[in-house]
């Protein structure tokens, strides 16, 4: 039996272009892309998923995999799955966002640690915002709708040299302001009340100026920051999920395809 080197090169084509587009997405993700996310694990998710999903796509049979046409095809396939991945990072980096400003405001930002995300030093509130947000997209199965979207691009968006265009980069970028309005819509509350708080302060400055302002009201803003803190855990869910289904959007737009959830 005779194997030519075309039906090689073909094969490896069909499983290759696929990887690139399904790995790049693994390697943005939450949680999954994440520098404390073992290589070896990330690059066998991304195996698993190329070998089921592969032999149910078309492959072009016009091009060479070792040709510039293939190399627009690779580009083209890691800049999908990068923008799906980015997506959910942008809503993870809400919560972030929107334990700093409590930290900042509740005097809990002093105290930082290295995210080991990004291996930069950060808040511990946006820390624990980061975590729990990580644990509710575990909890809604948001690792399997990334999964289903990848997917489902092969069939919107087939594999070839044309993919993502000017228009999508800048919806995506456009989309980055939902982070800060989602943010801040969780961080108010937290704001208005510190603001109380030490607009109380200054009166009692102003009717009693002996009092050591500075001795008193460090303590008392960190515990009401504390209760604060504890207070807006209950509306982190309500907040999640419509960023949440405004990401899912976002990727629908992405692939061009119509959501259904």
């Amino acid at each position: 039996m005779e194997i030519y080197q075309g039906t090689i090169m073909a094969w490896l084509a069909s499983y290759i272009w696929p990887f690139c587009r399904i790995s790049a997405m693994f390697m943005v993700m939450v949680a999954i892309g994440s520098r404390n996310m073992p290589m070896r694990i990330r690059l066998l998710y991304s195996l698993a998923v190329t070998m089921a999903v592969a032999p149910t796509l078309t492959i072009p049979t016009d091009v060479l995999l070792f040709s510039l046409s293939s190399f627009l095809i690779v580009v083209q396939q890691i800049l999908i799955g990068v923008a799906l991945g980015f997506m959910s990072l942008l809503v993870m980096q809400t919560f972030v966002l929107a334990g700093q400003i409590i930290g900042m405001q509740t005097s809990l930002g002093f105290a930082s640690m290295v995210d080991p995300g990004s291996g930069q030093q950060v808040p511990v509130v946006g820390q624990f915002f980061l975590i729990l947000a990580t644990l509710i997209f575990f909890a809604v199965d948001g690792h399997l709708a990334m999964i289903k979207m990848v997917v489902l691009s092969f069939e919107t968006m087939p594999i070839g040299t044309t993919g993502l265009t000017s228009l999508t980069f800048d919806k995506i970028s456009r989309w980055g302001g939902w982070l800060f309005t989602a943010s801040l819509a969780m961080s108010i509350s937290a704001i208005v009340a510190l603001l109380l708080i030490n607009f109380s302060f200054g009166i009692l400055t102003r009717a009693s100026p002996q009092l050591n302002i500075f001795a008193i009201g460090f303590p008392v803003t960190m515990l009401a920051g504390l209760t604060i803190l504890w207070l807006t855990l209950e509306t982190v869910m309500s907040h999640f999920e419509p960023q949440w289904l405004r990401a899912l959007t976002m990727m629908c737009e992405i692939i061009a395809t119509k959501c259904e959830f």
